[in-house]
């Protein structure tokens, strides 16, 4: 199969279309940026790429599958690409992916290999509903880097929590709040934490594992922490699931009215985050909640 470049892609479906740089740049960016995007002094964003793909009458898939030359920037965006289909739940795209890459020379260092290991093992559970190969896919990519699986480092630790979640959403309680904890004890030995947001999931995960296995009042204790990090970082990620969580603690404790308003706090954020659905799905639990205490 011939290989192509990044740009050399960009411009040969350009040619192909008889647009020019003006026409083809025209609602997305500069005459000047497009040029550099074709020459790959510059790479566009995510969304940049989807509207161009769009006016090729193409689409970012089939620009990736011609696309096989070795560059930095076209690591980048498989990774950017990944990750946005991760966040969107495609999980069907995340494989392909993965599938596409894994044997590739582009992807042959041991960390990039990771990386595409952790989504395809995250893949077998979400898309496969194959959660014991799952997770022996997600410890083999920590392997690559630390075979020990001592001191890991915060890439590793975020195999390691998806691993967690996987335990946890599996219903083995006891299992996913020791491996939850093991990720917490790594991640707080670090000098520093490139990544707030890696913390925040592990103090939510843990903090969920440990209220449905009934131990309350240590939920509650990572959950008020996990409040106390978001806003310590000023981020709302998780922050209204951490209100959730305190005030459902807080009524399993017997807590009526602090729980209650953990919870209302936890609605209103919703909405604020355009968040509609969990807020009406929040206000349903609430109502059953207070029903039973």
């Amino acid at each position: 199969m011939e290989e192509y470049s990044f740009g050399e892609v960009l411009q040969t479906l350009r040619k192909n279309k008889k647009f020019t740089i003006r026409e083809i740049s025209e609602g997305i960016c500069t005459d000047n940026e497009y040029s550099l995007f074709e020459r790959e002094k510059k790479y566009p964003t995510l969304d940049q790429l989807y509207l161009i793909a769009e006016k090729l009458g193409t689409n970012l898939a089939d620009i990736m599958k011609m696309i096989t030359k070795s560059n930095d920037n076209y690591v980048k965006l498989i990774i950017d690409l990944i990750n946005k289909y991760k966040r969107e739940r495609e999980y069907e795209k995340v494989f392909q992916i993965t599938q596409k890459e894994k044997n590739s020379h582009i992807f042959s260092s041991n960390k990039l290999k990771q990386f595409l290991l952790w989504n395809e093992g995250i893949c077998y559970y979400y898309l496969h509903d194959e959660p014991e190969k799952a997770v022996e896919t997600l410890y083999e990519a920590i392997d690559l880097t630390n075979p020990q699986r001592k001191s890991l480092n915060e890439s590793e630790i975020e195999i390691l929590t998806s691993i967690a979640m996987i335990i946890y959403e599996t219903k083995d309680y006891r299992k996913a709040i020791s491996t939850f904890i093991i990720a917490l004890r790594d991640l707080e030995s670090l000098p520093t934490l490139l990544e707030p947001k890696v913390k925040l999931r592990i103090l939510f995960g843990l903090s969920q594992a440990l209220t449905d296995n009934e131990q309350y009042e240590e939920s509650l204790n990572y959950s008020l922490r996990g409040i106390n990090l978001c806003i310590e970082e000023e981020l709302l990620y998780l922050f209204a699931e951490f209100h959730y969580q305190s005030g459902e603690n807080y009524l399993k404790l017997g807590e009526r009215d602090k729980g209650k308003t953990y919870v209302e706090e936890s609605i209103h954020l919703c909405y604020l985050t355009k968040q509609t659905k969990m807020g009406q799905i929040i206000e349903k639990e609430l109502e059953k909640m207070l029903a039973n205490c």
